[in-house]
């Protein structure tokens, strides 16, 4: 059973990735000067590696390694 719900993994992938095109943007704006440039280079990272993280993360999920069971009952 998954500890974690698909909509917080999905809320968890936008807030990375937000943060993580952010920075590409910034990083290509710097490099070429270009705005529309920076601009469409953070609009393709940003889809393609949210896609990424939201399937790295739901694979992850389902891999028991590290995670600590829950007891079967409690009092």
């Amino acid at each position: 059973m998954s500890n974690e719900q698909r909509q917080r993994s999905i809320l968890k992938a936008l807030s990375y990735r937000l943060t993580g095109s952010l920075l590409t943007m910034l990083a290509a704006y710097f490099l070429t000067g270009e705005f529309l440039v920076a601009a469409s280079i953070g609009g393709i990272e940003i889809v393609s590696k949210l896609l990424l993280y939201y399937w790295h993360e739901r694979v992850w999920d389902k891999i028991s390694y590290g995670k600590k069971k829950a007891p079967e009952y409690e009092i």
